[in-house]
């Protein structure tokens, strides 16, 4: 035996007691490690979706207010004496695109028939193929005309010897870009994740030399501009019940005080009326709870988080009411089902009982929403509906925490759940909140997308302007806009802007659809 072997056979316990307690603790570590590892298996390999199957077994408060159950029937179309199945694989084209007729027509001699007679039209056979054609790239002069007089030549009064009409405004005063053109790069990059030397390559086979560092300058330029109409939209975020609250993580260059591969944060709210909501993106340094202690500064009423302890501060606010997420709780019991059900299926068979009580929850959501229930009878419905589940999932819930293992899957799950608990059910308080946070983390899904393409930030100053560039692009696709007919129309009025009526009809939720142009309206 080497020394090395003795003096480890030296260290351990001689009595029996000690080396059991040793050899459970060993293997409590493994069945963690072994835990840990099936769980990353899973998210790397495993699907991604959690959806579950409703359940239609579910009572409802309103059955008179139900749809009755149909058989499904297929869609038929009657062809002359037999029926077949229409095609479900093909949807019309778009009618507001604008079409190009080309006849195809048989020639003279063959309209003419074998026993001398003329072929008379009977009717049209009428197909469609979608035709895309390439960006136009155009460009447009301004030509202003100079006047002066033949006869005194301006020296009558003292008005300017030569008169000429002023420039037009213009977002970017001194640039040769259009304002169409500004908006077509910030849609690409922040709506379609292209970044900005993809952009170059593309603009360069057009033969269009345009840099970089040219449309980066752009870009800082206009979101420096866009300031007021980010400060109502984050206001507008203010105004409603309640607001979602979420971050992610962004790498930004030359911050000070940090090197470049360390984390900064894209701080997510998603808040307002109902009837509008809003979205805001903001860039911090930090993920300290000082962020969102600064947002929410003045604000009174529901703010829904996950659970993150820099979150907790919450709690402690009179003027605040802390709202969980029922997806987090989900998700734990979800992981523990599909990460141990072929090694401990008793504790996979518990996760899945929880999973039960958390799917009829979400039932008494969906059918809410199908059947169109105002607030008040969303109310209604969670109050008679859901509260019993949620008693009956708390008592399990204090059952299995008192008799499950709480470094193992199952136990922190039940742990997270628990310890969400008050935060988790208090939206039956109104039939205006949500059960979960999911609306905000959909909000942050096209920014983690684009950090996937454009990787980091080259600046703070740049994060700040991708901020704002999401924001913008993400509330006109919550007011059912074309984010780039949007843009356009902003970047071109902006400019004229003067008053507070003014600037906020530039804002998504108080804009006006028709004014936006009929070539780029939202199909």
């Amino acid at each position: 035996m080497s020394d090395n072997s003795k003096s480890k056979s030296k260290s351990l316990p001689t009595d029996i007691t000690s080396l059991h307690e040793m050899v459970l603790s060993q293997a409590e570590q493994i069945e963690k490690l072994e835990n840990t590892l099936r769980m990353l298996q899973r998210q790397l390999f495993g699907p991604k979706s959690e959806k579950r199957p409703v359940d239609s077994r579910q009572g409802w408060l309103f059955e008179q207010d139900a749809p009755a159950a149909e058989e499904p029937k297929e869609r038929t179309t009657t062809v002359f004496e037999h029926k077949r199945k229409a095609n479900r694989g093909r949807k019309p084209l778009p009618t507001n695109l604008p079409r190009i007729e080309k006849v195809i027509d048989l020639s003279d001699e063959e309209k003419q028939c074998a026993c001398g007679s003329a072929l008379n039209s009977i009717g049209e056979e009428i197909s469609e193929r979608l035709d895309v054609v390439p960006a136009k790239i155009q460009v447009v002069r301004t030509i202003r005309i100079k006047y002066a007089c033949p006869g005194c030549q301006g020296t009558e009064d003292e008005a300017p010897t030569v008169r000429i009409a002023p420039p037009a405004a213009h977002i970017l005063p001194k640039g040769n870009a259009t304002e169409n053109t500004i908006a077509h790069i910030i849609v690409s990059k922040f709506c379609d994740a292209l970044p900005l030397y993809r952009q170059e390559k593309i603009f360069k086979r057009h033969n269009i030399h345009l840099a970089r560092t040219t449309m980066v300058d752009w870009l800082l330029k206009v979101s420096e501009q866009l300031q007021p109409i980010i400060n109502l939209i984050h206001e507008e975020v203010r105004s409603g019940l309640c607001i979602q609250v979420d971050e992610t993580t962004l790498q930004v260059f030359g911050e000070s005080g940090k090197t470049n591969k360390s984390k900064s944060y894209m701080w997510v709210y998603r808040g307002g009326p109902p009837e509008r909501p809003a979205v805001l993106y903001h860039y911090d340094p930090s993920r300290e709870h000082t962020v969102p202690l600064e947002f929410l500064q003045d604000y009174g009423g529901y703010v829904q988080t996950d659970g993150y302890c820099g979150y907790d501060w919450i709690d402690n606010e009179t003027h605040l009411i802390h709202l969980g997420c029922m997806a987090h709780i989900r998700r734990g019991f979800y992981t523990a089902a599909e990460a141990i059900k072929n090694v401990n299926p008793t504790s996979a068979n518990s996760a899945q009982e929880a999973l039960d009580y958390i799917g009829k929850l979400y039932e008494v959501e969906a059918k809410a929403r199908k059947n169109g229930l105002s607030a008040a009878e969303v109310y209604e419905a969670r109050q008679q509906l859901a509260k019993p589940i949620l008693d009956d999932f708390k008592a399990w819930l204090d059952e299995k925490g008192n008799a499950t293992n709480p470094k193992g899957l199952l136990g922190k799950a039940v742990s997270y759940a628990l310890g969400q608990w008050p935060r988790a059910i208090r939206y039956i308080e109104n039939g205006h909140l949500h059960i979960d946070n999911n609306w905000v983390e959909n909000a942050i899904r096209p920014f983690v997308i684009g950090r996937k393409n454009w990787m980091f930030a080259a600046s703070p100053r740049g994060a700040e302007a991708s901020g704002n560039f999401y924001t913008l692009i993400e509330n006109a696709k919550l007011c059912n806009l074309n984010p780039y007919a949007y843009l356009c129309h902003l970047l071109e009025q902006l400019p004229k802007a003067k008053t507070a009526e003014q600037y906020l009809a530039l804002v998504p939720q108080h804009l006006d659809p028709q004014l936006l142009s009929a070539g780029n309206s939202m199909a």
